[in-house]
């Protein structure tokens, strides 16, 4: 990992190696954290870090869904995540918000367990092949929202993306797409997914267990931008197969097209995704006046 120079925690920045929690930390027995993934980008004006204001909305979202309640203010945590950047010196990097149950009961419940906040920063490439993901569907389902709240970007359910991102590596691919209970798409192990057929794009909605990404409503707005239909609906598995175009979409990888889906090739040239891929570059790097109040500036 790229280690930089300062994290967070609680209040005041303090060196990477001192960034500890302890072993009896409730989060680390039961899962019980929330977090965030955010993205500083070099722009003509300096560095600023891309739809903050949106990721710590999601943050508290998650947290008052798991029964977290956070310590800090939106503005306290914005004012934080600005500083921790500031302080690492870096141009880009990728932001990393996490709220967990600390040391305190053990238990269960532990509702007297503190919370405790941190914010660390280091450069993350992006997670994908930036030519194309080998994908496959997994053995696994995808965690149902009936049995934990899949809305929330909670810590405990993504042991459902660790297992399936193993079998896909174990089997020679790059990434895994899970289905829900009822067979249809819902995401990959760290990122939505669209596909385009006849120049429109679709999306699994959050009834099917994935995760309402702010990179997946930027591509929307995005798209709407440039024209593109889109649209949120349950997706099939063999859409994957037949579709002109598929590609996934996060924080860390940005936007990405899938150049296979298990073992079945999809078409080389993919228009839609690369003009989108444009437009997305835009967005984040300051190029498009349009979206400048998606970015906030570090200083």
């Amino acid at each position: 990992m790229d280690e930089t120079g300062s994290i967070w925690m609680d209040g005041q920045l303090v060196p990477w190696a001192e960034a500890r929690v302890h072993v009896l930390s409730h989060a680390l027995h039961y899962g019980t954290a929330v977090l965030e993934g955010t993205n500083v980008y070099e722009t003509a004006s300096g560095p600023a870090v891309f739809r903050l204001d949106d990721h710590l909305a999601r943050l508290r979202d998650s947290a008052r869904i798991i029964g977290l309640p956070l310590p800090y203010t939106d503005e306290e945590l914005r004012r934080a995540t600005l500083e921790t950047v500031a302080a690492n010196g870096r141009a880009s990097c990728y932001i990393r918000h996490l709220a967990h149950r600390g040391y305190g009961e053990m238990g269960i419940s532990a509702r007297n367990s503190p919370v405790s906040v941190s914010i660390a920063t280091w450069t993350w490439p992006g997670a994908y092949l930036a030519e194309g993901v080998r994908l496959m569907t997994s053995s696994w389902r995808r965690n149902d929202p009936a049995v934990v709240p899949t809305v929330a970007k909670a810590a405990g359910p993504y042991l459902n993306s660790v297992i399936a991102k193993a079998e896909a590596l174990d089997a020679g691919f790059d990434e895994a797409v899970l289905l829900n209970a009822a067979g249809h798409v819902s995401e990959a192990t760290a990122a939505n997914l669209f596909v385009v057929t006849g120049g429109a794009l679709a999306t699994p909605p959050p009834a099917a267990g994935a995760l309402g990404g702010i990179t997946q409503d930027t591509v929307e707005r995005l798209a709407a931008g440039l024209g593109i239909p889109v649209s949120r609906r349950d997706v099939l598995r063999a859409e994957l197969y037949t579709a002109d175009e598929v590609f996934l979409c996060g924080t860390a990888a940005g936007i990405v097209p899938v150049a296979s889906v298990d073992r079945r090739p999809l078409p080389v040239v993919s228009p839609v995704t690369k003009r989108l891929r444009d437009a997305y570059d835009a967005a984040v790097h300051g190029r498009d006046p349009r979206y400048a109040s998606w970015l906030t500036p570090v200083s």
